[in-house]
């Protein structure tokens, strides 16, 4: 029997931005203490609690934004740039899988994970040569991509309608969804690794954070 899925409307709990002199979020990730977007004049670090801009690095963002402890990784057209975010410096690049059609990117498991926006798949892929190491099926454009207590969500937005789901990493089976208002659209997603998710807003140069359910 197949099991229903959980699906609640999202709840925004605050909107960051828009930062001066960028239009438009393609990716987000979260360093355990900023939050970090990739903007279209670079990569943006702000602080969650004031919403004020603490780093600014000028490379290029195009989406999806992870980071692995100690090293950035940010999708740049065809390539995949590790970046200190000390320096800004750029230490080494791999190929993207999707060939300048990838979009989300998150840090999980010594992986990263890809999100393939019209493909409807996440690949998990060798941080240190690119290499495709599995496939996961999605139902609907991949948009966002993060990891938290061993669950796998991904951000969607097709139309005026976006989503934030859960979904099983085994079969892509999605297990939960978090329906955004009509209009807002998730670009780019990443946890604090508590109970906020931090979605990336599009063409409206804002992020959102968005509670993350509770498991009960």
């Amino acid at each position: 029997m197949k099991t229903p899925v959980k699906s609640r409307p999202a709840e925004i709990v605050r909107e960051y931005g828009p930062f001066a002199g960028s239009e438009r979020i393609h990716g987000v990730s979260h360093d355990g203490r900023h939050v970090w977007a990739a903007t279209d004049h670079g990569l943006v670090a702000f602080d969650p609690a004031s919403g004020e801009v603490a780093q600014h690095i000028k490379r290029a963002s195009d989406a999806g934004t992870a980071f692995d402890g100690k090293h950035l990784y940010q999708i740049a057209e065809s390539r995949i740039d590790k970046i200190d975010p000390a320096s800004g410096k750029v230490l080494a690049s791999i190929p993207a899988p999707g060939n300048g059609n990838d979009s989300g990117l998150a840090w999980a498991e010594g992986s990263l994970w890809v999100g393939q926006c019209r493909d409807r798949k996440i690949l998990q892929i060798n941080p240190e040569t690119g290499a495709v190491i599995r496939s996961i099926e999605s139902k609907r454009f991949v948009t966002g991509v993060t990891w938290v207590d061993g669950e796998l969500w991904h951000g969607t937005w097709e139309g005026d309608d976006s989503d934030i789901r859960r979904i099983n990493p085994q079969t892509g089976a999605v297990l939960e969804q978090l329906e955004m208002p009509k209009g807002i659209g998730v670009s780019g997603l990443e946890s604090d690794g508590k109970d906020l998710f931090y979605a990336g807003g599009g063409g409206s140069g804002r992020v959102r954070a968005v509670r993350r359910p509770k498991r009960g």
